[in-house]
């Protein structure tokens, strides 16, 4: 094996203006915006039910760099993206002479164009500012760690900037305001029915913290993890999911479905599991299931908050357990290799709970694991999902995305990023984790602690593993 650096922040930013230089040799950036992905804890496909999340931060996001185009006779932005994941035509043009609509490809520009069009439904700018601006980002996308939530509040970061002064007080965002503004922005673009919990915590997560998100009424708690002794491992199936096929409307759907016949707004709304037993005659065995799911999970949500609170890793572990059995069985949407992910995890001493996370349909587990269980976790999980899942073939070595394990190393506790060359200006940045491994497993170099990231080459596709802690800060 030979390990090889990927992209810290710095090397993103980096990325960006190197490629900005080649395509605009006369012309430097003034802006740059960073938003971060996040990994839900538990409290899984209820934030649309006004339920209660348990997400936190982690130092991987979306970075755009960009500037302001001031020539008198343009109205038109250019908008590229730097994803070697994107298959699609990877830069468009928007008039802003033109009325903003979603567009049918690339599908990644909706994400983009939601923003950009609902900030301007909002502020309502005197002048319509056209831009240019490239896109990086370092979230697996269909990973299940809102690669498409961070895509968004960097977008909405950047306009902010934009703008800047020339918005009065009335027309600037608070950062829940930008959080829905973000969320409506996916639904209405990108045909995606999610809840706000993605956004929100892009937009008000914060180091050495998860977060317990209200989604009735948009309030949130912060809980301290300071811990030095557990960790948070997060572990990639590389298994792909797409939420705008359908499969998260269905269930959507199938839980306003029970809602309605219950005669509430929301799910959140039912008191105890004998209410929806006692309707149980009126509605579907699959709607059944999803309301039953959506119910038994926002109550786990709030009793795993408080176990957290107290350092209860036991009970807090046996509710991850049992959220990821509901997900699978009455929610439906785990898979082969997400639940192999889990048991692996689950025979290791010193792991307190494994779940999926995310909306599920491949992407990452999540594990709360003991600092001193995380090499024998890493190595379990490892070398149990290749044995186990014969659908994954060999590819060559060149391939990069498909035949590498993540390590990553890292921790991230300001709320800005400093630039040297441009704006002062990672105002969506407030990643609540530190990323810790055991690199001794796979390296016998020493590295650098402060904020390395390194991929370990091999032979066979496998997992990547992202050992996250907020609360190792002393190493």
């Amino acid at each position: 094996m030979t390990a090889e650096k990927t992209a810290t922040l710095e090397e993103l930013k980096a990325a960006l203006l190197e490629s900005y230089r080649e395509e605009f040799p006369n012309d430097e950036p003034t802006i740059c915006a960073f938003a971060p992905g996040r990994v839900n804890l538990i409290g899984e496909h209820v934030d649309y039910n006004d339920g209660f999340v348990f997400p936190m931060a982690i130092p991987v996001g979306t970075m755009i760099v960009g500037k302001a185009l001031n020539e008198p006779t343009t109205t038109k932005c250019y908008v590229r993206t730097l994803s070697k994941d994107v298959g699609e035509q990877k830069s468009i043009e928007i008039d802003l002479a033109n009325e903003l609509a979603p567009i049918k490809s690339p599908k990644w520009a909706n994400y983009v164009l939601g923003v950009l069009a609902h900030f301007l439904e909002r502020v309502k700018p005197s002048k319509k500012q056209p831009f240019r601006i490239l896109i990086a980002t370092s979230v697996p996308i269909g990973g299940g760690l809102s690669s498409s939530a961070s895509v968004e509040v960097a977008m909405c970061t950047f306009l902010e900037l934009l703008y800047g002064n020339s918005l009065s007080s009335n027309q600037q965002l608070s950062k829940v305001d930008k959080a829905l503004l973000c969320c409506k922005a996916e639904q209405t673009y990108a045909n995606v029915p999610c809840g706000i919990m993605d956004q929100y915590t892009s937009c008000l997560a914060k180091a050495d913290h998860a977060l317990l998100i209200d989604c009735r009424d948009n309030t949130s708690q912060y809980i301290p993890m300071i811990n030095k002794n557990v960790c948070v491992l997060v572990t990639n199936s590389n298994v792909k999911h797409e939420l705008g096929a359908g499969t998260y409307a269905e269930r959507v759907h199938n839980c306003q479905v029970a809602a309605n016949l219950l005669g509430h707004k929301k799910l959140r709304e039912v008191t105890s599991l004998k209410e929806l037993e006692n309707a149980r005659d009126k509605m579907s065995p699959t709607t059944y299931k999803r309301a039953r799911h959506a119910i038994t999970e926002i109550q786990r949500t709030e009793i795993a908050a408080e176990a957290l609170s107290k350092n209860d890793y036991a009970e807090f572990g046996r509710l991850m357990y049992e959220s990821h059995q509901s997900l699978r069985d009455d929610f439906e949407v785990s898979c082969e290799e997400l639940d192999q992910l889990v048991e692996l995890a689950r025979s290791v001493d010193g792991v307190y709970g494994s779940r999926m996370t995310g909306g599920g349909f491949g992407g990452c587990t999540v594990t709360l694991v003991a600092k001193s269980s995380v090499g024998k976790c890493i190595e379990t999980m490892k070398n149990g999902y290749k044995e186990k899942c014969q659908q994954f073939h060999p590819r060559n070595d060149s391939d990069d995305d498909d035949t590498q394990i993540q390590i990553c190393f890292s921790y991230l506790s300001s709320s800005k990023f400093p630039l040297q060359i441009y704006q002062k200006a990672l105002i969506g940045m407030s990643c609540g984790c530190v990323f810790v491994a055991v690199i001794s497993l796979f390296l016998t170099q020493s590295l650098d602690i402060q904020s390395s990231f390194y991929k370990i080459r091999c032979s066979k596709r496998t997992v990547d593993y992202l050992l996250i802690s907020n609360i190792l800060t002393g190493m």
